[in-house]
C-alpha cells in the first residue's frame, strides 16, 4: 500500500515537471491548480493552457495502448509518464504556429520537425525524467512617443544589446537614446540583466531629449488624429456584476487596457477571458485605433478564466513533492507586475491587500494631510518623486507667485484619484521619472491633493474657487474619474492667476516633459518682462526715496516746531478742561448742598433762632437764620452752597477769635455759642 502511494506521488511529480516544461509555467501553485482541474490529465491540462487548432495535440499523442506497446506491458509508471510528457512537448512544438520574427529571437533558430518527432517517440528509461533547463527569458514592453515595442531577451544579455535592438526597431541612434523605467534606477550599458533581478514582464520607456519630434505629413496627421481619438469602453465584469465606463485614447494598446482592468478587477491578464473584441484584435499589441472596435463606444465583457480553490495550506502540502524551481520567485514578481498579490496566488482573496488612502477624509489641517499624502506616495511608488509642498494651497501660491520676480516659480497642482485606472501608471512612470522629478524640483512649486473622497474633492473645489476663481473649479469638476490624475500648471499674474495647462493621466513621459517645457517658455517670457519692470520700478523708487529723504529732512525742523507749539496748545486746552471740570464739579456740589439745606425758620417762632451774619473775602455779607438746635454741619453746608467749601475756607468769629471749622460738625449752634446772633467772616486756608 505504501509502495502504491509512493508510486502515485512519483507519477504526479513527473507529470508536474513535464507540465511545467511544456507550458513554461514556473509557478508551482498555478501548475498544480491547473492539473487538479483536469484530474492530473497531462494532455487535457496542456490543451487548457495552450489551445490548439483541429486537435493536433490530441492526435499527436499516442494512446495508452500504444504507450504500453512501446514500453512493454510491464513498463513502470514513471516511464509511461515520462514518455507521455516527452510526446506532449514534441506535439506542442510541432502544432504551435511559427513565431513571428523579431530582433530578439532571430538568433535562435527553431528546432526541426524531424528532431521533434524523433524525440517524441524514442524510448525513455524508467529512471526519473530529467528536463534540460532553458535559459530564462525576459519580456520588455518599451514605449517611445506613440509607439510600443515588445522585446524578448535572455537574462544573460546586457542593456547595450537591448539598445541595439531598439535602434533597429525605433530608428533612434543608441548615442541619443535614454532608457528609463528600471526598478533600480538608471543603469549603464554594460549592466547584465541578470544582475538587476528583474521580473519576467517589464515596462520601460525611451527618452530622446536631443531629438526634436519630426514634422508630421498630412498622412501622419490623419493617423495621429485617429490615435488621439478617445474610445469609450463599457466593460462588464460578469463575476462582480459591475460595469466600468473607461475612456482610452486610440494610441493605447489592448494589452494596456487589459492591465488597467487587472488593477480594477484583480484578475491577472493571463487569467482574463474576454468577449466582444473584434476578430482583427487578436494581437494584444494592436492599438485601439487599429483594432476595429466601434467608435466612439464599444461594449466588452470580462471574467476570470479559472478560480483555483487551493488555500495556502493545500499549496504547502503539494510542495512536499521534491521539486525545485529556480524561477519560482520570478513568478511572484510577475504576479506583482500584473497587479496580483501573494494572497490571490494562493486563492486567499484580496480582502487583506487594500491600499490605505493617500489622504484621510475631512482632515482639518492641510499640512498634516500633505504629510500623510507624501508618506503614502513614497510607500507606494518609492522615494524618487517630486517634493510636495507641505502647507495650504494659499501658502503654496504665496511661495510661488509673491516673491521677487527672479525668485518666482510656476505652481504645479497634482490631483490624485485612486479610482482611476491611469493613476498607478502615471505615478510610477511619469511622476517618479527622474527627468520629471528633477525638472519639477528646479522650476515648480509642486502641491498635491487627493480627490478620491468626495469630501476632499469638495474642499479642493472651494480652495480653487477662492484662489483661482470659479472657472478653474468648474474645469476640474468637468473631468471624469477615468481622466484623472491631473496636473494643473498655474502661473501667477498681477491681476489674477492663470492656468496654463491641464495635463491628464493618459500621457507619456516625453509629452509630459514637452508640456512642462512649453509652460516654462511662457512663464520665462513673462518672468523676463516682470524682472525688467521690477528693475525699472526699483530704480524709480530709489530716486524717489532720495528725494523723499531730502524733503523729510527739510520738514523735520518744521515738524518739531509744530510739535512744540501743539504741545503747548494741548497743555493749555488740558488745563482749561481741568479747570472747567473742577468748576462744574464744584457747582454740582454747591447745588446739591443748597437743595439739602433745611428751610430758613421764621424770625419769631416757638423755637430759639440764631441769626448769623457772614462776611466773605470779597466784602459781601451773607445773612441767614438757623435754629439754635441746628448742627454746625448745616452752617458749613450753607457756606459751601455759596461757593466757599469748608475744606478751602475757614470760618472765624470776630471776638474772641475762634476757628469754627475746627469744631465738631455735630455740635449745635447753641453748643458753639453762636446764639442768638453772631458775626463771622470767611478766610481762605493756606
Amino acid at each position: 500500500m505504501a509502495s502504491d502511494t509512493s508510486g502515485s506521488n512519483m507519477d504526479r511529480e513527473m507529470i508536474l515537471a513535464d507540465f511545467q516544461a511544456c507550458t513554461g509555467i514556473d509557478n508551482i501553485a498555478e501548475a498544480i491548480a491547473l492539473l487538479e482541474l483536469n484530474n492530473w490529465d497531462l494532455v487535457a491540462a496542456i490543451n487548457g493552457v495552450i489551445p490548439q487548432e483541429n486537435g493536433i495535440l490530441q492526435s499527436s499523442f499516442p494512446s495508452e495502448a500504444s504507450q504500453a506497446s512501446l514500453f512493454g506491458p510491464h513498463s513502470p509508471p514513471a516511464a509511461s509518464a515520462s514518455a507521455s510528457a516527452t510526446t506532449a512537448a514534441a506535439a506542442t512544438a510541432a502544432a504551435a504556429p511559427a513565431a513571428p520574427p523579431s530582433s530578439s529571437s532571430s538568433s535562435s533558430p527553431p528546432p526541426s520537425s524531424s528532431s521533434s518527432s524523433s524525440s517524441a517517440f524514442c524510448p525513455v528509461l524508467p529512471s526519473r525524467h530529467i528536463i534540460e533547463r532553458q535559459p530564462r527569458m525576459l519580456n520588455f514592453r518599451v514605449e517611445y512617443r506613440q509607439r510600443s515595442v515588445e522585446v524578448v531577451l535572455e537574462e544573460a544579455s546586457t542593456v547595450a544589446e537591448m539598445k541595439q535592438i531598439l535602434e533597429t526597431e525605433l530608428q533612434v541612434p543608441v548615442s541619443k537614446m535614454q532608457l528609463k523605467g528600471w526598478k533600480s534606477g538608471d543603469v549603464s550599458d554594460s549592466t547584465v540583466l541578470r544582475s538587476l533581478h528583474l521580473p519576467k514582464n517589464n515596462s520601460l520607456y525611451v527618452l530622446t531629449p536631443d531629438i526634436a519630434p519630426a514634422a508630421s505629413t498630412s498622412q501622419n496627421s490623419a493617423l495621429q488624429e485617429s490615435l488621439n481619438q478617445n474610445y469609450l469602453l463599457v466593460i462588464s465584469h460578469r463575476e462582480a456584476q459591475r460595469d466600468y465606463s473607461l475612456n482610452f485614447p486610440g494610441s493605447r494598446t489592448i494589452q494596456e487596457v487589459k492591465r488597467n482592468i487587472s488593477d480594477l478587477t484583480n484578475i491577472p491578464v493571463r487569467h482574463q477571458q474576454w468577449e466582444g473584441w473584434p476578430a482583427s484584435a487578436s494581437d494584444d499589441s494592436v492599438t485601439l485605433a487599429a483594432s476595429g472596435i466601434s467608435y466612439p463606444c464599444h461594449h466588452l465583457s470580462v471574467c476570470r478564466r479559472f478560480s483555483p480553490a487551493n488555500t495556502r495550506e493545500q499549496f504547502e502540502e503539494c510542495t512536499d513533492v521534491h521539486m525545485v524551481s529556480d524561477s519560482e520567485g520570478d513568478d511572484f514578481e510577475d504576479a506583482s507586475e500584473f497587479g496580483v498579490d501573494e494572497a490571490e496566488m494562493y486563492g486567499m482573496g484580496t480582502s487583506g491587500c487594500r491600499k490605505s488612502p493617500m489622504m484621510p477624509e475631512n482632515t482639518e489641517n492641510e499640512g498634516d494631510a500633505l504629510l500623510h499624502f507624501t508618506a503614502e506616495f513614497s510607500t507606494r511608488y518609492g522615494d524618487c518623486h517630486p517634493v510636495f509642498f507641505i502647507g495650504s494651497l494659499e501658502a503654496a501660491s504665496q511661495e510661488a507667485f509673491f516673491g521677487k520676480a527672479r525668485d518666482r516659480k510656476l505652481l504645479a497642482i497634482y490631483l490624485h484619484n485612486d479610482e482611476s485606472v491611469l493613476t498607478n501608471v502615471f505615478c510610477s512612470q511619469m511622476m517618479c521619472a527622474e527627468s520629471i522629478v528633477s525638472y519639477l524640483s528646479q522650476n515648480f512649486i509642486t502641491w498635491a491633493w487627493d480627490v478620491s473622497k468626495e469630501a476632499n474633492k469638495a474642499r479642493l473645489l472651494t480652495m480653487c474657487t477662492r484662489h483661482f476663481g470659479s472657472v478653474v473649479a468648474q474645469t476640474i469638476r468637468t473631468y471624469k474619474t477615468d481622466q484623472f490624475p491631473l496636473l494643473l500648471i498655474v502661473m501667477g499674474k498681477r491681476a489674477s492667476n492663470e492656468v496654463l495647462n491641464v495635463i491628464q493621466g493618459n500621457t507619456t513621459v516625453d509629452e509630459l516633459m514637452m508640456r512642462l517645457m512649453g509652460a516654462m517658455e511662457i512663464f520665462t517670457a513673462q518672468q523676463q518682462e516682470d524682472i525688467k519692470d521690477e528693475d525699472e520700478r526699483e530704480a524709480r523708487e530709489m530716486v524717489k526715496r532720495e528725494q523723499d529723504e531730502a524733503y523729510r529732512l527739510s520738514l523735520e525742523a518744521d515738524r518739531k516746531k509744530r510739535e512744540v507749539q501743539e504741545r503747548e496748545e494741548a497743555e493749555q486746552v488740558r488745563l482749561e478742561q481741568i479747570r472747567k471740570e473742577q468748576e462744574e464739579e464744584r457747582e454740582a456740589i454747591r447745588l446739591s448742598l443748597e437743595q439739602a439745606l433745611p428751610p430758613e425758620p421764621e424770625e419769631e417762632g416757638a423755637e430759639a433762632v440764631s441769626k448769623l451774619r457772614i462776611r466773605t473775602p470779597s466784602g459781601e455779607f451773607l445773612e441767614r437764620r438757623f435754629l439754635g438746635t441746628c448742627k454746625l454741619q448745616v452752617l458749613f453746608d450753607f457756606v459751601a452752597s455759596k461757593g466757599y467749601p469748608w475744606d478751602e475756607f475757614k470760618l472765624l468769629t470776630t471776638f474772641p477769635r475762634r476757628n469754627i471749622t475746627q469744631m465738631d460738625p455735630a455740635w449745635t449752634l447753641l453748643e458753639a455759642k453762636l446764639f442768638p446772633q453772631e458775626t463771622l467772616f470767611l478766610e481762605a486756608k493756606e
